[in-house]
């Protein structure tokens, strides 16, 4: 027992610390978790998950796979597959289900494997996988309508693909019985049963949720219990029927707009990581070498295959007759990573087969670790050269992130907008954006720190960070967290409140530099609004002209940035700006001082 609990010890930490190196190295975590996995168990013997876990090995990925599927159908919205652009519904509809056929053709006629386990890998291949493709847009920022694309159909097509996995390996169960009407009518009952259990388990709990039946401290919990009964109950009924069951259950309660889908949200982020980490590290610990050496010029034809002809045959008919240009439907069709959720799958599926007797099943979880790593090395090392060279890297600016909706920060995103600078104003409360939005200020409502936030904010179009909220405490936070996503010279926090407790002992690498030379806190410089101080664009037509600019200007007007060719770059506490030819100067100044300086009467200056 005390051999069993350091091997669960073991995984979590290879697990988690995978995860945890992946995230400030900015690569992506299953490179860590496939190298950590395969080193514990079959190079250095360290675990031996089949062996130590016994009997409890199947349920226990049974179980956590049925969690990874739930997390995925729970993020499927489909207010916002209407709301996305045509290629991405084209590339999650009739793309998927040609992806699918296409990748059972290569492994059934190409790898050699029957066409039950082929057809079930063909659905599993459909995963482009989010958690791979994420940190690679960012790496290689993209034009956005290209980045967009491929991250959006990451999303939506990771629940997709699992379930077309489930479907084609319940017909795969129904055909290798003997009586094979007497089968199908099983599974027909099946699905229809898994289906209607966990539509009804869905509706069921999200009202529950809604009518506040349920305490907040409980949800989580809950809604934990409640998956595992779905699954164990509809899998009772029909072997593996749970894994649609609880993938309904997810499509479910995401459809049903419930006030605390939010914190829903945030504890599958938790538990996902925990699960997905671990799972990956046993599968890879569970990596026997000799199916990998068994593996022949036909798994190398059929890896090739679904690179160069299944994914590039999908996408470019799907995609017929949008407004992609070829050029980005050619980069679409060329990335396609695969990642933790098609290994995952993969082993389970590829054990559940040879229970049933497809000897073959075993080689599915061997022939995905393969494709996982060429396809996550491939990609990501010619995702960039080949967007240049198709000339689809992005040529607007970096953005700004701008945290919490006020006055300030709303004059701020304004002026930036207007000077064709791209931002993005992030508050979770819905109120505070409600003047952004009308001002035609794109938001976005949430946790910037989330999962969901790191899914739908595309933060390669973002070089730098303000976090203005009225709470010191959490703009510390949150740059502290993006420090190293942007850069810790690109992470800023207005000034703290002057009598903020301990402020001078914060360790450097706490917190983000302080913006403006002044450090004001949020009250000072929304009571300069208030009393009639606005921002005003200058542009300088040469070098020379900054320092005149400086000596004429309001004693008490502050540099707030400069936006030149490269971006944006804002003044701190610490360091002052020096100007450029061609350079734009965003200042805030008595309203009074503005004009002089902008050539623009004030209600412009104030942009």
């Amino acid at each position: 027992m005390d051999h069993l609990t350091l091997t669960f010890a073991l995984i979590g930490v290879l697990g988690v610390g995978s995860q945890w190196l992946a995230v400030r190295l900015k690569l992506p975590a299953i490179v860590f978790m496939l190298v950590a996995g395969v080193l514990a168990g079959p190079v250095l013997g360290l675990i031996d998950p089949v062996t130590e876990f016994g009997p409890l090995f199947s349920p226990i990925i049974g179980i956590a796979v049925a969690i990874i599927l739930f997390e995925g159908g729970i993020t499927l919205n489909f207010h916002e597959l209407r709301d996305a652009a045509l290629p991405v519904r084209r590339l999650c509809t009739w793309g998927a289900v040609l992806g699918w056929a296409l990748n059972t053709s290569a492994a059934y006629f190409i790898a050699g494997l029957s066409l039950t386990s082929a057809a079930v890998f063909g659905g599993i291949l459909v995963v482009t996988g989010p958690t791979v493709i994420m940190p690679l847009l960012r790496q290689a920022r993209l034009a956005p309508r290209v980045g967009s694309t491929l991250r959006w159909e990451a999303i939506v097509n990771d629940p997709v693909g699992a379930l077309f996995a489930v479907l084609a390996f319940e017909v795969a169960v129904a055909s290798q019985s003997d009586h094979l009407a007497e089968a199908a009518g099983h599974l027909a009952i099946g699905v229809v049963v898994a289906s209607l259990v966990g539509f009804l388990a869905g509706q069921g709990l999200g009202r529950g949720f809604r009518r506040g039946l349920v305490p907040e401290y409980m949800k989580a919990p809950i809604l934990f219990v409640a998956v595992l009964a779905v699954y164990a109950s509809t899998d009772f009924v029909l072997h593996e029927s749970g894994l649609l069951a609880v993938t309904v259950m997810g499509i479910v309660m995401a459809n049903m707009r419930l006030p605390s889908l939010a914190e829903l949200v945030r504890f599958k982020e938790q538990v996902t990581v925990l699960l997905v980490s671990g799972v990956f590290v046993i599968l890879a610990a569970t990596l026997d070498f000799g199916s990998l050496a068994a593996l022949d010029w036909h798994d190398a034809a059929f890896v090739a295959a679904i690179i160069l002809l299944a994914r590039p045959v999908a996408v470019m008919f799907s995609l017929i007759g949008t407004a992609l240009p070829v050029r980005e439907r050619a980069l679409v069709a060329w990335v396609a990573p695969r990642g933790v959720v098609a290994v995952a799958v993969s082993g389970f599926f590829g054990a559940r087969l040879v229970e049933i007797g497809v000897a073959d099943g075993a080689m599915l979880a061997p022939l995905a670790f393969v494709l996982v790593a060429v396809t996550v090395v491939l990609h990501g090392f010619t995702l960039s050269p080949v967007a240049r060279l198709l000339g689809l890297t992005s040529t607007e600016p970096p953005g700004v992130l701008v945290l919490g909706g006020n006055a300030f920060t709303l004059d701020l995103a304004r002026v930036l907008r207007d000077n064709e600078v791209p931002v993005l104003m992030i508050d979770r409360n819905w109120n505070r954006l409600g003047a952004a939005r009308a001002d035609g200020i794109p938001t976005y409502y949430g946790e910037l720190l989330s999962e969901a936030a790191e899914h739908a904010v595309d933060l390669a179009r973002y070089g730098t960070l303000i976090a203005a909220t009225d709470n010191d405490d959490y703009n510390a936070l949150v740059c502290t967290d993006m420090g190293p996503e942007l850069g810790r010279d690109r992470v800023f926090q207005i000034g703290r409140h002057e009598h903020s407790e301990g402020e001078s002992d914060l360790p450097a690498s706490i917190g983000g530099r302080t913006l403006l030379s002044s450090g004001s806190g949020l009250e000072i410089l929304e009571l300069r609004l208030a009393r009639g101080w606005g921002f005003s664009a200058i542009r300088l037509d040469t070098a020379e002209e900054f320092e005149p600019y400086l000596a004429a200007r309001h004693e008490k007007a502050e540099t707030v940035a400069i936006i030149r060719a490269g971006g944006v770059v804002f003044a701190d506490k610490a360091n002052n700006l020096v100007g450029r030819a061609g350079d734009i100067v965003i200042e805030l100044a008595p309203s009074e001082d503005a004009p002089g300086r902008s050539g623009q009467d004030p209600a412009q200056a104030q942009a």
